[in-house]
């Protein structure tokens, strides 16, 4: 029977976090935490949630994630596509104390699936699936502004999905430009 090996033994820990890269590390996680933080103050605001909520985000994700990853190409703070998502879970869940549980629930999840090492699972996954993803999502977010380059679409509140309210799609609004 094999021996339970966990994600980080001691030596794995300080093999990241070394006195040296510290000394780079924090100034340019401060640099982060800056730029981040008029983000994580309108993502919070957004989304209904307490502008402390966006302090501390930029904290943990500016400071303390660029400070102690230990990866030179570590990309750590918000993502203004969060918004929607932040909201939506907030009134779907009916109160931001809510949406707080299940915020912690999903990192002791995560947690929970990185000492079991499931995410082996990734590499189960043809590159080409992967890709052709990428390639699909890329596709759908230049046929959704085609028709804003083109000056057809006049209407651009609800365009988030296929169809739109006015009943039209990226196609019928690009094709009555090309006719």
């Amino acid at each position: 029977m094999q021996k339970f090996n966990p994600a980080f033994s001691g030596s794995d820990v300080k093999k990241y976090i070394l006195k040296k890269n510290l000394k780079k590390d924090l100034p340019s996680s401060i640099v982060v935490f800056l730029v981040a933080l008029p983000l994580c103050l309108g993502i919070a605001l957004a989304s209904g949630a307490p502008l402390f909520a966006g302090l501390i985000t930029g904290i943990i994700g500016g400071i303390v994630v660029a400070s102690f990853s230990g990866s030179q190409l570590s990309v750590s703070g918000p993502a203004a596509g969060l918004t929607v998502i932040v909201l939506g879970a907030i009134t779907s869940l009916g109160s931001y104390q809510t949406f707080l549980l299940a915020v912690v629930l999903a990192g002791v999840f995560q947690l929970i699936l990185g000492l079991v090492k499931a995410g082996t699972i990734g590499n189960y996954f043809p590159s080409s699936v992967i890709e052709g993803m990428l390639a699909a999502i890329g596709l759908i977010l230049i046929l959704k502004q085609l028709p804003h380059a083109l000056g057809v679409d006049t209407d651009f509140s609800g365009d988030e999905g296929f169809f739109q309210q006015d009943h039209e799609n990226t196609f019928s609004a690009t094709s009555v430009w090309l006719r």
